[in-house]
């Protein structure tokens, strides 16, 4: 797809804002807010006047405030020593973590509403015990996608050959569609059962559009209509920014 170019850029500061304006050749005022770094992008067509940008960021004051104030900084998270009395994400939810050491093989389970427990033999070591959590993680994904993509293949009349789970640095998920595979990011065991629904149909809407396209997000809607709030959830919790 062809790159649409940009003839000038400017800066404008309305309501205490500060919007990056890009004049390029477009038909419509899109607006893009990124919350994490405050920053609020506008694409104009190259011949709009200042006064119709301004009234247009003005009419979209209590939607762009919305998005901004909804953004939390995640503080920055220490090393996890995978000790007793940490605490580790999973689904959603907030765990304590109890460490048992016994002379048999490593497992890893929830007790009650708030304690994972992670079973190791003496003396394991910070990064096989992070190994064991990660083994436990996967595999509750693996139990968990294949119902989601039961769930979604005959409604949106596609078919998924194969599925996998690896750590992923700067994707949620990707999808071979020649080969029909999807991969979903290790990380999506930590966050709510919500977000990985939205990251498994993001990625089988693939095998209907290739591309992030008017008619990519069009599907995304019909399917799952508050895909937009999802996502950028999502995108709040970490450094991972795209499926």
């Amino acid at each position: 797809m062809a790159r649409i170019k940009t003839y000038s850029k400017s800066e404008l500061h309305i309501s205490g804002l500060k919007v990056d304006v890009l004049r390029k050749n477009v038909k419509n005022l899109n607006l893009k807010v990124y919350p994490k770094e405050r920053n609020i992008r506008v694409s104009v067509p190259r011949r709009v006047q200042d006064k119709a940008i301004i009234q247009f960021i003005k009419d979209k004051l209590p939607w762009i405030k919305k998005h901004l104030e909804n953004y939390r900084e995640k503080p920055h998270k220490a090393s996890l020593k995978y000790i007793s009395g940490e605490i580790h994400l999973f689904l959603g939810k907030e765990y304590r973590m109890q460490v048992i050491e016994k002379e048999e093989p490593p497992s890893v389970y929830i007790i009650n509403e708030d304690q994972l427990t992670l079973q190791v033999r003496p003396g394991t070591d910070v990064s096989k015990r992070a190994a064991i959590i990660k083994e436990w993680y996967r595999a509750e994904l693996k139990k968990e996608i294949p119902k989601l993509i039961q769930k979604w293949e005959k409604p949106m009349g596609v078919s998924v050959n194969e599925f996998g789970v690896k750590l992923m640095k700067t994707r949620w998920g990707t999808c071979n569609i020649r080969d029909k595979r999807i991969w979903l990011n290790l990380e999506l065991a930590k966050n709510r059962p919500e977000l990985l629904e939205y990251v498994v149909i993001h990625e089988m809407v693939h095998l209907l559009e290739r591309l992030h396209s008017k008619r990519f997000y069009a599907f995304m809607s019909q399917f799952l209509p508050d895909w937009k709030a999802l996502k950028m959830e999502l995108n709040g919790i970490s450094s991972i920014q795209d499926c």
